[in-house]
């Protein structure tokens, strides 16, 4: 079974940083990871992906401000200059293309505020 354990998110002002980590049980040779979010009242979205590949994908509202890495089966989030609208439950995905599976982190929360 696959697990994710994430960590790292907590209260900042804006214009801070964060840094989350997942790390995977599980690694598959085709995989890509990545950070989703969920802020109240709305759908959760794609922050930012990284595939095996090394290939990166990022939402337009995070471009040049955050940072998705990779080290074997843990994957970094570098978030930089937070603003309040990032604000949000941050989970960790893990999918693998040749099933289609999705597997998800418990989630971490991220608060910027002053």
């Amino acid at each position: 079974q696959v697990q994710l354990v994430e960590s790292g998110g907590g209260l900042v002002q804006p214009g801070g940083s964060l840094r989350l980590s997942c790390a995977a049980s599980v690694i598959f040779s085709l995989n890509a990871m990545g950070w989703y979010r969920q802020a109240p009242g709305k759908e959760r979205e794609l922050v930012a992906r990284i595939t095996s590949g090394g290939t990166r994908n990022y939402a337009d509202s995070v471009k040049g401000r955050f940072t998705i890495s990779r080290d074997k089966n843990t994957v970094y989030l570098q978030m930089n200059s937070l603003k309040p609208e990032d604000t949000a439950v941050y989970y960790c995905n893990l999918h693998q293309p040749d099933s289609g599976l999705n597997y998800w982190g418990q989630g971490t929360q991220v608060t910027v505020s002053s």
